[in-house]
């Protein structure tokens, strides 16, 4: 198969076997060989519900992206032939690009009612990595990948990398493998990397955005690695505690809604509530996850572990 026929492929679609069978692998080690892992079965089986429901309703919605981006080619300044090399320095680029994606999926509110779907579940397995929102080409970053198309990469090749990202980032839903080669750690995304990124304990919130290569991470000061003393604590800061797969997904649009359209809110507090970071207030009552991380780290708090480590020995 040459070049072209692969970056036109719909590799996304032939990898869901791949994934289904990996889902089956992990559930047989977990369950009949004790291997390391927490599974929930009703949770998993939403997981997967969300999941094939995204195909369709992202798949439906798609011609919002990939127009944009066939708009912007004829815009670009230089045409970059398909080769090796190409294709690698295009997937480095999409990965820098996924990464600053992701940060704002996190720090933006109107981004993160779509990616907050994603973060929902209590548990970290295979299945969670299906678990992906409706509203992806409603989010508003797809406008990042203008800037690989405006240098000269096809659009079908920027659309390529993008899968292969995405497929690579499946396989590090799982706690059953635990540490790979330290070289493999210092430069790639792993298992272990994307638990601490899962983790809503304080120390871990809103780190460890990377998708393929983790060094975006270490460049930018948001890796954390992995504490055995500190083991991630799945889900969100304030956990739904439902299976409907509507409220899911839904749920925190309908919580933007009820914020903008609230009593005493002046123009900047109704822009903000859709902009700001998850979290963010008008009038101080909520927490964002910067705020968190700061009263985990004050004194007083600190204070109370060393306490209660000391007490617990």
């Amino acid at each position: 198969m040459v070049l072209e026929d692969i970056v036109a492929s719909k590799i996304t679609l032939l990898a869901v076997p791949v994934f289904f069978i990996a889902i089956i692998l992990e559930t047989i080690a977990v369950r009949v060989f004790k291997a390391r892992g927490s599974m929930d079965a009703k949770d998993d089986l939403v997981s997967i519900f969300l999941g094939l429901m995204s195909i369709v309703t992202n798949g439906a919605t798609a011609f919002l992206s990939v127009g944009m981006l066939f708009w912007a080619a004829q815009y670009r300044v230089a045409t970059i032939p398909l080769s090796v090399l190409s294709i690698v320095a295009c997937f480095v680029l999409d990965d820098l690009r996924y990464y600053v994606h992701h940060r704002m999926a996190h720090r933006i509110r109107w981004p993160w009612a779509m990616h907050v779907t994603h973060h929902s579940s209590t548990h970290f397995d295979f299945a969670v990595a299906l678990r992906q929102g409706w509203t992806k080409h409603f989010s508003g970053t797809t406008f990042l990948k203008i800037p690989l198309v405006l240098i000269g990469f096809d659009p079908v090749l920027v659309l390529f990398c993008g899968a292969l990202n995405a497929i690579y980032q499946f396989f590090l839903h799982t706690e059953t493998i635990d540490k790979l080669p330290k070289w493999y750690e210092a430069v790639f995304n792993t298992p272990s990397h994307h638990r601490v990124h899962h983790g809503k304990n304080p120390q871990y919130l809103d780190t460890n955005y990377a998708g393929t290569l983790i060094i975006w991470d270490k460049m930018f000061g948001t890796f954390v690695a992995e504490d055995p003393a500190d083991k991630p604590d799945y889900g969100l800061v304030k956990d739904l505690d439902t299976l409907n797969p509507l409220t899911i997904i839904f749920h925190e649009y309908w919580g933007i809604l009820k914020d903008v359209f609230g009593p005493k809110r002046s123009l900047k507090d109704r822009f903000l509530y859709i902009f700001a970071p998850p979290g963010w207030s008008h009038d101080g009552s909520r927490l964002t996850s910067l705020d968190i991380k700061a009263a985990a780290n004050s004194p007083s708090a600190q204070r109370f572990s060393s306490a209660a480590t000391i007490s617990g020995s």
